[in-house]
């Protein structure tokens, strides 16, 4: 078996991954450019969507910055921001009391709307269309392979 080749990436490999940055940063800065006439960042609108789908209970302010991916400190700050503006409220936990919940507000929830449609629009002439059915199908395959959580039990553990 030859040995494989570890100091660069092939062309095809260049192109693709650059295509994907350079794409990637291209629709972000669109979409927040969009976001950003509604005084709305994109990491806003992701947490005000997100509380929206978790109901009118919302959801445990340690998910929710875990779902987001984001550090607790760098949570905290962003909740602060929304807290401050009345688009959400943080409520003792009715679980376990320890911990605090976010509610989206009716505040939020004019706000995410107002938002989701800017958005939305924003994706749709962005995006979606440019690309036909089976382009989408294709990308939905993409990121399902690119998914850590496929095929976990099938990787090698690392030595």
């Amino acid at each position: 078996m030859p040995p494989m080749a570890t100091e660069g990436l092939r062309d095809l490999e260049q192109e693709a991954w650059r295509g994907f940055l350079l794409t990637h940063d291209r629709l972000w800065r669109a979409l927040e450019a969009g976001l950003a006439s509604l005084n709305v960042s994109m990491a806003e609108y992701s947490v005000l969507a997100t509380l929206d789908a978790a109901g009118p209970n919302g959801m445990r302010m340690s998910d929710l910055a875990q779902s987001r991916l984001m550090s607790s400190g760098g949570f905290t700050r962003l909740a602060d921001r929304l807290e401050s503006r009345g688009l959400i409220e943080r409520r003792r936990s009715a679980v376990d009391g320890r911990g605090f919940d976010a509610v989206l507000t009716d505040s939020g929830r004019t706000c995410l709307r107002e938002a989701r449609r800017r958005h939305h629009g924003d994706l749709r002439e962005l995006f979606f269309s440019r690309l036909d059915d089976d382009h989408l199908r294709d990308l939905v395959d993409v990121w399902n392979r690119l998914d850590p959580a496929v095929g976990a039990d099938d990787e090698d553990t690392p030595c």
